[in-house]
């Protein structure tokens, strides 16, 4: 069985703003794009334009209506869930092979293709249901954090990051430091009140969830304060002449 390391230099990981996900699926299409033609195994499909198409992801979007406690109305939450890189991760001490790994340096849990033999232990002692057996390749796959990304000294800085991070055109993921209290995922956390994912497992995940504010309450308004000033008393420009030209009419 694999020894999970005892503490880890980095807590390499994702913030997920629930509040800002829109549902696009976009991380879910450049995650499965970039793992596919990179790192590891290809991520395979099976019948992918028959009556039954199914494949291996790594990421994933579940959509939700929720009811607020306090009441109100209803709202949609866009739910991204991909591998947490937990602190403490059952899927690296049941691996009877070692193929499952935490990496001491940054905290990031990754498969060793080559040790795996598709047993599926690691995805049954996940309580997230963040690994999936691709069925053509025969072994496990899951995130990892694009380690051929944030590395790669050949991309642009502004690349080395997750392509799901990168791809998000709603500014929703993150990705960062956990360990560097002044780091921007550790910063947003703190500010927004960001949460675990199943903490009563405690698996102690690393990637974190920040959560919908509500949609459907109004500031409070001061009904008597004084109106805004116009800031012109005549339109001028444009506005002026469609003003004459409608006066004229």
């Amino acid at each position: 069985m694999t020894q999970l390391p005892q503490s880890t230099d980095k807590k390499l990981g994702l913030v997920i703003d629930l509040d800002t996900c829109v549902g696009c699926h976009a991380c879910v299409i450049s995650c499965k794009g970039w793992n596919t033609e990179n790192y590891g195994a290809p991520l395979s499909d099976v019948d992918a334009y028959g009556s039954d198409p199914h494949g291996t992801f790594l990421n994933r979007v579940h959509s939700f209506e929720v009811q607020p406690d306090t009441g109100g109305c209803s709202q949609t939450i866009h739910f991204p869930k991909s591998c947490l890189h937990c602190e403490d991760a059952p899927c690296v001490t049941v691996c009877p092979t070692g193929a499952s790994y935490k990496r001491v340096e940054d905290g990031i849990v990754l498969v060793n293709e080559d040790d795996c033999i598709g047993c599926g232990l690691c995805a049954w002692a996940c309580p997230y249901g963040a690994r999936e057996l691709d069925q053509l390749a025969g072994v496990m796959k899951k995130c990892t954090l694009c380690i051929d990304r944030i590395y790669n000294e050949n991309l642009p800085e502004v690349d080395r990051i997750p392509s799901c991070v990168r791809t998000c055109p709603a500014g929703a993921r993150h990705f960062g430091d956990f360990a560097d209290p002044d780091s921007n995922v550790s910063k947003l956390v703190a500010e927004r009140g960001g949460i675990d994912l199943m903490p009563e497992q405690g698996t102690k995940p690393v990637n974190k969830y920040l959560p919908p504010r509500p949609k459907d309450t109004l500031e409070d308004v001061d009904a008597s304060a004084p109106a805004m000033k116009p800031v012109a008393d005549t339109p001028k420009g444009f506005l002026g002449w469609l003003d004459k030209a409608l006066e004229a009419l």
